[in-house]
Order: structure tokens, then C-alpha cells, then sequence
């Protein structure tokens, strides 16, 4: 798939608040906002994703909220929102309710969740195996949008129910997005096909053209054309001089969450770390087989030379 050159490249930032404080993620989130970034987010768990699992973290609802009055021009939303952690109207209203605290700025993250341990912790059903989940949230999806639309909707029959529900008020967005996270071919990307106006994945280049392929054979399906959904890639990065200065920020965050340097290759493609120009290079690969955005996931402490790089000197090259 060839990207349209009229098309504006788009860049978001994922602020993960595990191990950081309010102040500091306030301060990250302004910092976003001001550099001109087109997308704010932070994650959605319960417990700490990365390292040890009992590690402090804040809600991700909680945090767009607090986002909502302190920004003034960035799209915020969950990187992506659990669908396993609300009923589906719940996540409706509380996607309602923000984009009327950010003056229209929301955006509704769904994925079909993956971090068992929290939902045992919490008391919250995981279902029995990922392919149940992608069913629940592919039923999710349909509810959000229809309720997001203005539609009355009563659902009765699968895992969801409803009764002659509406929202009140509306979102102030006439159409508010909702971005669907995941690579599975067969069913996620279906999901993605119906319901998504975002998509956020990662992999190689190639592997994402392929998934390009397969996701543009599902919307023909659906009656859909892939150009109405903005795709987009996440991928850790550090911006310093060269690698080893921007390995050894890398290494002094993971070991702020208690982590360890993962083996995983599909991790491992996924953290650019480098100077400006092996930035600029890595994401035009992205670019060059059709996608279209990028999500930058920072874990703390945040990486403030690494924002400004991103805004200042990578950005502008990218078109």
C-alpha cells in the first residue's frame, strides 16, 4: 500500500505511569502539548506492566482526566483501554464525559487486554483463551461506536447487555475514534476492518505490510476502505548522539521499573534507539509501506531531550 503523499505524517506520545509521580507525568503530558504533538496517551493496567508487577501505578482514566484541563490542543486517549475492564456502555460515558472535559479531544482505545495476573488480583474476568476475548471485544466495539453515534441501543444475547440505552449528553465530537490496538489477522484486524478509525501495531516493516494487505481484505469485506482508518506504529525510542549514549538512557529506565533488557526479537524491533538521523531512517521504512502515524511509548523517567528531538529535529524531516 502506497502512503498518500497529502497525508500528514502524525506522532503521539504514550506516557506509561508506572513509577512515576503525578507531578512528573503532568509536567511530561504539558511538555507534549506544547511541542505540537498530535496524540497524548498513557497506558491502561491495573498493575505494573513492565518488570515486577507491584510496582506503584496510577489509572489510566483518572490521568486523561487530569490531562483533559491541563492541555489545550493534543488528542488524548488509553494506549489502548482494556476492554475486559469496563462493560462497554461504562466505557462509553467515561469517553463521553472526557471529551467534553478536553473541548473534543478524545479518542476511545480498545484492545482485548492480555495481563492475566491484574485481573486475578482485581477480581475481573480474563475469559479462557485470547480468542474469547477478541470475541467480547469485538462486541464492545459495535456497542461504543453505535452509542457514540447517538443511537439508542439495546443489546441482548451475547456477553453485553443493555437496555434502551442512550447517551446524554452526546460527545462534542460529531464523530469521536476510536483506535483499536492489536495485530491478529483473522479476527483483531477484522475488528479493526468494522470499527476502527485508528490502528496501532508493531513489527518489522514487512511484517506490517503484509497486515496492511490482510487488514485492507478485510474492510473490502466489510464494504470499507482502508484509507478511512489512520495506521499507526509503536515502538520505544531514545534520541541522543549516537546508540551506546541512547542504550544507556534506555537501560537507566527499564532498571527505574525493575526490568531487564527483554530477548524478544519482536521487542527488540520495536526499540529505536539511536541518533537523529537513524530515527528519521527507521520510521520512513514505516512510512514507505503505508503507515501513516507513530506512538512513542516512554516509560519513567521521562525522556524530555528525547521529546524535543522527536518534536524539533525528527518531525520536520518526515514531511
Amino acid at each position: 500500500m502506497e502512503r498518500d503523499a497529502t497525508v500528514t505524517f502524525r506522532m503521539g506520545i504514550c506516557l506509561w505511569t508506572q513509577q512515576a509521580s503525578w507531578p512528573d507525568v503532568m509536567c511530561a503530558a504539558e511538555m507534549v502539548d506544547d511541542l505540537g504533538f498530535d496524540h497524548l496517551w498513557t497506558i491502561d493496567h491495573l498493575l505494573a506492566p513492565q518488570g515486577e508487577p507491584d510496582q506503584p501505578i496510577l489509572d489510566g482514566w483518572s490521568v486523561l482526566s487530569g490531562w483533559a484541563t491541563r492541555t489545550r490542543r493534543v488528542r488524548l486517549g488509553l494506549f489502548v483501554g482494556a476492554n475486559t475492564f469496563n462493560h462497554p456502555a461504562r466505557t462509553a460515558k467515561l469517553a463521553t464525559t472526557l471529551d467534553h472535559m478536553s473541548g473534543g479531544r478524545a479518542i476511545v482505545g480498545l484492545g482485548a487486554g492480555w495481563f492475566e495476573r491484574e485481573h486475578r488480583a482485581y477480581g475481573l474476568e480474563f475469559g479462557q483463551s485470547p480468542g474469547e476475548r477478541i470475541g467480547w471485544l469485538e462486541e464492545a466495539a459495535g456497542i461504543v461506536r453505535r452509542l457514540l453515534d447517538g443511537e439508542t441501543v439495546t443489546t441482548d444475547g451475547g456477553r453485553y447487555r443493555t437496555e434502551d440505552l442512550r447517551l446524554l449528553p452526546m460527545p462534542l465530537q460529531a464523530h469521536l475514534p476510536i483506535m483499536i490496538g492489536g495485530g491478529g489477522e483473522q479476527r483483531t484486524l477484522r475488528v479493526v476492518a468494522r470499527h476502527a478509525d485508528m490502528w496501532n501495531v508493531m513489527g518489522t516493516p514487512e511484517t506490517l505490510a503484509r497486515k496492511i494487505g490482510i487488514l485492507a481484505d478485510h474492510c473490502r469485506a466489510v464494504g470499507r476502505d482502508i484509507g478511512e482508518i489512520e495506521l499507526t506504529v509503536g515502538a520505544n525510542i531514545v534520541v541522543r548522539r549516537d546508540r551506546v549514549a541512547a542504550e544507556a538512557v534506555y537501560a537507566e529506565q527499564l532498571a527505574a521499573n525493575a526490568a531487564t533488557p527483554s530477548t524478544n526479537v519482536t521487542t527488540l524491533e520495536q526499540q529505536w534507539l539511536g541518533s537523529v538521523d537513524e530515527t528519521v531512517a527507521r520510521i520512513r521504512r514505516y512510512i514507505d509501506v503505508g503507515i501513516g502515524g507513530l506512538v512513542v511509548e516512554m516509560p519513567a523517567p521521562f525522556d524530555f531531550e528525547t521529546l524535543r528531538s522527536l518534536a524539533r529535529d525528527v518531525r520536520p524531516q518526515l514531511g
